[in-house]
C-alpha cells in the first residue's frame, strides 16, 4: 500500500469534515418552513406558486401516517408516470439518439417496470445500456427528475425521526410537501446547477447534439460511434443524490462522466456531502452536539476500516500471478481505469458502497474475492456508514436504538435515548427495519440460486450455481457471488453490481424490482412509526444513570452493534462466495 492513497483518503476525510458543520447549519434552515436562507430572495416566490398549486399550507403539519401516505403516494404516481414514459419513448420527443443504436426500443415491460422502481426508490440498478437505450427525454425527464425527488424523500424521512426523537410530546413530524418542495429548490438544485458547471470545465459533455460517426484511429475506413447528451446535468446529481446511475454504460469509468482526477474527487465528496451534515442537524435538533459527532465519528470508524482491507487487497492483487511472474505493475488492475489506478478505485468502490449511492468508476467484479467482498459488506450493513443522503442517517438511527436497548439490557435500566424512554414497540420496529433487510437479500438470492432464471439450476455441490447457470459469466462461488450481490445490492438501494449477471431477463428484471422496492418502502414504514411513536414521549431529564450517546464507550457499542447484527447475520452468505473463493484463489483454482 502506497503512501499516496493514504494521503488522498486522509485528504478527503478532512474536507468533508471541513464542510459538515455549515452545509448542517443549511440543512437546519431548509428543513424549517418558517426559517429564512440567503436563497429566498430568488425561491421563495417559486416555492410559494408550488404551495398555491398543491393547495397546500406549509406550516400545517402531519402525524407519521399522514406523512407516511402522502410521501407512499407520491412515489406510486412518479413511478407510474416514470413506466409510461420509457414505454412511450420512441414517440416522445428527443428521442432520435436511440432510434439509430437501440435494440430494446421501445423498452419491454419488465425492463421499463425494474428501471420505474430502480430510479423511484434511489437505486438507481441498470439492466441497460445507457447511451444505447434511452432517449435525452427519457433520460431528462424520467430519470433524472427521480434523481431529485428519490434524494429528497430520503433527506425527509431522516428529517421525520429526528424531529420525533427531539420534540417533547409532539403529534406531528412536519409536512411532506413543505419538505420535498424545500428540499429540492433550496438545497438539490442550487448545489447541482454550481456541480454541473464545474463538471463541464473538467470536460464532461453537455448539450443535445445527435450521436456522432468518425473514423477509428486505427483505420480511417472504419467507423465508431460517440455518444453525446446532457451528461453533467445528470452526473451532478446523480452524485450529490447519491442516485448513482450512469448516464453511459461504463458510469463513472467512462471520460465523459469522470474525465480527471479532479472531477474524481470531487465527485466522490459530493456523494458523502449531505449524508454528513445530516449528522450535524441531528445533534443541533436534538441539543446535543456531541451525540452528532459519535454519530459521525462511527460512520467514519467504518468507512476507513473497509477502504483499509479493500486497498489492501487490491494492492495485494493475486499474489499466484506475482509468485508465476504473469504481472504487470503492482495490485490487481484488471477492471481500474489506469488515470485512477488502485487507490482511487478502492477509495471509489468504499464510498459508493458506504453510501446508496452505485456510481463506479471501476468493474467491482474485476476486484479480488475480498475486496469485492467490502462493496457487498458496506451494502449489506445497511449503507450506514455516512449512507445514502437521509437514508444512511435513519439507518444509522435505528442501529442507535438497538444499541441502547442492548446497553439498557446489560446495566438492568430502561434504555433512554436523548430523554426518550425506548420501549418494546420502539424496539419490534427497529428490529423489523432490519430483519426486512435481511429476509429480502438472502430469500430473493436462495431463491434465485436454485431457479433456472436466476442462473442456479442445476446447482453445485452446497447448492453454489453449476456449470450450465445461464444468467451467469461465472460458476461456483463467484457465480453465487453475482446473485448475492445483485439482490443485496437492489435491496439496500445502491445499484452497483458484479457485471457478469445478464439481468435484462423478465423474471431477474421483476424480482430486483421488488426486491427495490421492499427494501425502500417496507423500511420506512416501520422507520416512521417509531419516529411517530418517539414523538409522542415526553422528554425526560438526562441523569447520572443514564447511558451517554457520545463519547468513546457509545462508539464503540455502536460500531460493535452494527457489525455483530449486520455484518455476522451474513457471514454464511459470505463464507460461500468470496471467503472460499479468496481460498481458491489462493491455491491457484480461481483467477
Amino acid at each position: 500500500m502506497t503512501a499516496i492513497g493514504w494521503l488522498q483518503c486522509v485528504l478527503y476525510v478532512l474536507i468533508l469534515l471541513a464542510i459538515t458543520k455549515p452545509l448542517g447549519i443549511f440543512l437546519c434552515q431548509v428543513l424549517d418552513p418558517a426559517a429564512k436562507t440567503f436563497l429566498d430572495k430568488p425561491l421563495k416566490p417559486i416555492e410559494r406558486l408550488f404551495y398555491a398549486i398543491l393547495r397546500v399550507d406549509p406550516l400545517q403539519e402531519q402525524g407519521w401516517k399522514q406523512y407516511g401516505v402522502a410521501m407512499l403516494v407520491f412515489s406510486l404516481v412518479s413511478l407510474i408516470f416514470t413506466y409510461g414514459v420509457l414505454r412511450l419513448q420512441p414517440v416522445l420527443p428527443w428521442h432520435g439518439n436511440v432510434d439509430q443504436l437501440s435494440d430494446q426500443n421501445p423498452i419491454t415491460k419488465d425492463l421499463a417496470f425494474n428501471t420505474a422502481a430502480s430510479f423511484t426508490t434511489n437505486t438507481n440498478w441498470q439492466n441497460y445500456g445507457g447511451e444505447n437505450t434511452m432517449s435525452y427525454f427519457s433520460q431528462m425527464v424520467g430519470l433524472a427528475s427521480h434523481n431529485f425527488w428519490s434524494a429528497a424523500i430520503g433527506i425527509c424521512i431522516a428529517a421525520v425521526i429526528v424531529r420525533g426523537i427531539s420534540r417533547d410530546r409532539g403529534g406531528t413530524v412536519g409536512n411532506f410537501w413543505a419538505d420535498l418542495i424545500r428540499l429540492t429548490l433550496y438545497l438539490l438544485l442550487p448545489i447541482c446547477i454550481v456541480f454541473a458547471t464545474f463538471l463541464v470545465s473538467q470536460g464532461i459533455i453537455q448539450n443535445f447534439h445527435p450521436y456522432l460517426t468518425v473514423p477509428t484511429l486505427e483505420q480511417a475506413s472504419n467507423t465508431q460511434t460517440i455518444p453525446m447528451g446532457p451528461v453533467a446535468s445528470q452526473v451532478a446529481i446523480k452524485m450529490l443524490g447519491t442516485n448513482g446511475g450512469g448516464y453511459f454504460n461504463a458510469n463513472a469509468a467512462f471520460p465523459y462522466e469522470n474525465p480527471t482526477p479532479l472531477s474524481n474527487f470531487v465527485q466522490m465528496l459530493s456523494i458523502f456531502a449531505i449524508p454528513s451534515a445530516l449528522t450535524y442537524y441531528l445533534g443541533r435538533m436534538v441539543k446535543n452536539q456531541a451525540h452528532g459527532w459519535a454519530v459521525w465519528a462511527a460512520m467514519a470508524i467504518l468507512f476507513l476500516g473497509g477502504f483499509t482491507i479493500c486497498y489492501w487487497a487490491e494492492a495485494r492483487g493475486n499474489p499466484i500471478m506475482y509468485q508465476s511472474g504473469v504481472h504487470a505493475g503492482d495490485g490487481n488492475m484488471e477492471g481500474k481505469e489506469v488515470r485512477f489506478g488502485i487507490a482511487n478505485s478502492a477509495l471509489f468502490a468504499t464510498i459508493t458502497t458506504d453510501a446508496s449511492c452505485g456510481a463506479v468508476n471501476s468493474m467491482h467484479e474485476s476486484f479480488t474475492p475480498l475486496g469485492g467482498m467490502i462493496p457487498m459488506i458496506n451494502i449489506q450493513l445497511g449503507e450506514i456508514v455516512f449512507g445514502g443522503v437521509g437514508a444512511g442517517l435513519y439507518g444509522m438511527l435505528v442501529f442507535v436504538v438497538l444499541a441502547i436497548f442492548i446497553a439498557g439490557l446489560m446495566v438492568g435500566r430502561t434504555p433512554e435515548y436523548l430523554g426518550k424512554k425506548i420501549e418494546s414497540y420502539d424496539v419490534k420496529m427497529a428490529s423489523l427495519a432490519v430483519l426486512i433487510l435481511i429476509f429480502d437479500i438472502l430469500g430473493f438470492t436462495a431463491w434465485a440460486c436454485v431457479s433456472s432464471w436466476g442462473g442456479g439450476a442445476p446447482v453445485g455441490p452446497g447448492g453454489i450455481p453449476g456449470s450450465n447457470a445461464t444468467q451467469l459469466n461465472n460458476i461456483g462461488p463467484h457465480g453465487f457471488s453475482e446473485l448475492l450481490y445483485a439482490y443485496s445490492s437492489c435491496t439496500g438501494n445502491n445499484g452497483s453490481a458484479f457485471a457478469g449477471l445478464s439481468g435484462n431477463i423478465p423474471w431477474l428484471n421483476n424480482t430486483l424490482a421488488i426486491s427495490m422496492l421492499c427494501g425502500r418502502f417496507l423500511m420506512i414504514v416501520p422507520i416512521m412509526a417509531m419516529a411517530g411513536n418517539l414523538g409522542k414521549k415526553k422528554l425526560i431529564p438526562i441523569s447520572a444513570g443514564t447511558f451517554p450517546v457520545w463519547g468513546g464507550t457509545f462508539v464503540v457499542l455502536l460500531i460493535g452493534t452494527i457489525l455483530i447484527v449486520g455484518a455476522l447475520t451474513f457471514f454464511p452468505a459470505l463464507s460461500l462466495g468470496p471467503i472460499v473463493e479468496h481460498y481458491l484463489m489462493l491455491h491457484a483454482q480461481t483467477f
